[in-house]
């Protein structure tokens, strides 16, 4: 009778530790699904925490530059590389920023530098200007097609951009296909079907703004500055770069006495005072970097942002 009773009974205690071990796999598993969905809800906590973080920081930035050209617009002054908004915020480490008493640790936390910079946009040339009452006009273009000489780019480029824009901006005088999307950028031209290795080489010459604006003379480079004033040659418009240093041009007739002719200057494509700037600010943390570009425009006392581009990136190991 003994022999008949224990092997059932060893059936039931072998059932019941694999129904334990199986609770134990199922308990172990849910455990850490469960460790493993913390995990993550803080990574991602802690993630949105730095990106609200460095978007206020770089918002700092911003109002860096903001009160700058503020203050330099009180001075009523011409536009010049001379004054304090051409000075870039060199990088710097923000908790010495944040020392204010001696019972802060300014070596305490993660290593986070800012940097910043603020640029003249009307130092370049203004693709705006290409279209006028629905047409191409053909000074605007020579004055692209010698820009575009200069950046060494191809021959059709200058007519490539206008009729793009053309084709964009008055796409009821562009007889048949399909309007192409309006570029705000001049990253953006590549909607055009153009060469983003050839939009970096007109980079530092053009530059593509919601109006029509003239080039400033204080502030643009030699190239710029012959590019859109027909019969000033390259060694002329770099005298007038070199007369520059020795004082900010006030006006443009002022200007004018560094030529041989004073129509070499009009009025209605070189000034002195700019309004449009770009300004970039830069947040380095730890191997990442989040950079941002912002197009301000500023209308008498007000600076008023038209564009705000940000990108984040991975340094390099040094």
């Amino acid at each position: 009778m003994n022999a008949r009773r224990h092997p059932p009974r060893r059936r039931a205690r072998g059932a019941a530790l694999l129904i334990a071990m199986s609770l134990l796999v199922l308990v172990s598993t849910l455990a850490a699904g469960m460790v493993w969905q913390q995990h993550r809800a803080i990574e991602v906590e802690a993630a949105e925490r730095a990106r609200t973080q460095s978007a206020w920081i770089l918002n700092g930035a911003l109002d860096w530059a903001r009160l700058i050209l503020r203050e330099d617009a009180r001075s009523g002054g011409p536009t010049a590389l001379s004054e304090p908004w051409a000075t870039p915020l060199a990088e710097a480490r923000l908790s010495t920023f944040l020392a204010t008493d001696k019972d802060h640790n300014a070596d305490s936390g993660p290593d986070a530098f800012l940097s910043g910079a603020i640029v003249d946009l009307q130092s370049r040339y203004n693709l705006r200007n290409l279209i006028d009452g629905g047409k191409v006009v053909e000074a605007e273009l020579a004055s692209l097609q010698r820009l575009c000489e200069a950046a060494g780019v191809p021959t059709d480029t200058a007519p490539r951009i206008a009729q793009g824009l053309l084709a964009a901006w008055a796409p009821a005088t562009v007889p048949g296909g399909a309007t192409p999307l309006a570029p705000r950028t001049l990253a953006q031209l590549q909607w055009l079907d153009l060469d983003p290795a050839v939009l970096g080489r007109l980079e530092k010459f053009v530059v593509l703004l919601p109006v029509r604006t003239t080039v400033n003379l204080n502030t643009a480079d030699a190239d710029v500055i012959a590019a859109v004033s027909p019969g000033l040659d390259a060694g002329a418009a770099q005298a007038l770069v070199q007369a520059r240093q020795r004082g900010a041009f006030k006006s443009v007739d002022i200007a004018r006495k560094s030529v041989s002719s004073p129509d070499l200057l009009d009025p209605k494509n070189v000034g002195v005072v700019s309004n449009f700037f770009e300004v970039r600010g830069r947040l380095r943390l730890d191997d990442h970097a989040l950079e941002e570009r912002s197009f301000v425009e500023r209308r008498g006392l007000d600076m008023v942002t038209i564009l705000r581009e940000r990108v984040a990136s991975v340094l390099p190991d040094r």
